[in-house]
């Protein structure tokens, strides 16, 4: 039986993830958060697409609640997402400027935590989610730290004891990248922009930060 509850966005980490994990005691459920965000409708899309493709269950998780106590741009409209020259991924401090202009109050606490239940009524021992090394420093809800500190929380608050997994924690864009190719990822099934218009906006931190990583693979 699958051993894996992935969380799946659709974007580059959650997605090469989801492929390791196939491989890895396969996926038993992989779970799209639905908070209010932009992209919400795109992520579930590419995120459902993926799971019919590989033939794993798809359950999209509603949590209308968010906007009740974030001021995020991703979920936010009245707030503005930093684009084009407001954003630098090769500057730290300018990257903790705008982390903050999109940050989500405990989001990645709250998703792991949703996960873990569905883990747990299903009898499986690992959820993932698609954490990476480069925007571990800024977003440091995306850290090993981070990674323990669930593992020991669960301890208590799951009885089988789930334990958080992630393929891609100490990987930098380009490196997840690269073995999202070699594992059998297509770019055109991810959606990694923070909007959820026809196209990806090219020019938000996280488009700005995927089209980094394609030229350094080459891709």
């Amino acid at each position: 039986m699958s051993q894996n509850v992935v969380l799946l966005s659709a974007g580059l980490d959650s997605s090469v993830n989801f492929l390791e994990a196939l491989q890895d005691g396969g996926v038993r459920l992989a779970i799209t958060f639905d908070y209010g965000q932009r992209a919400a409708l795109r992520e579930i899309q590419k995120a459902k697409h993926l799971c019919q493709r590989h033939q794993v269950a798809h359950q999209v998780v509603e949590l209308p609640f968010f906007k009740l106590f974030t001021q995020s741009s991703l979920v936010n409209h009245t707030q503005s997402v930093p684009q084009g020259s407001d954003v630098d991924i090769a500057s730290h401090s300018t990257s903790l400027k705008t982390a903050e202009k999109v940050w989500v109050p405990n989001r990645n606490g709250i998703f792991l935590n949703v996960a873990a239940g569905f883990a747990e009524g299903l009898g499986v021992p690992f959820v993932i989610p698609g954490f990476n090394a480069e925007e571990a420093s800024t977003f440091p809800d995306n850290s090993p730290a981070f990674q323990k500190a669930l593992d020991g929380s669960f301890s208590f608050s799951t009885q089988n004891q789930v334990t958080v997994k992630c393929y891609t924690l100490h990987k930098q864009k380009a490196e997840i990248l690269r073995r999202g190719l070699e594992i059998g990822l297509e770019i055109q099934d991810i959606w990694p922009c923070y909007f959820g218009e026809e196209k990806w906006c090219g020019q938000c931190e996280s488009c700005l930060r995927f089209e980094n990583a394609r030229r350094e693979v080459k891709v």
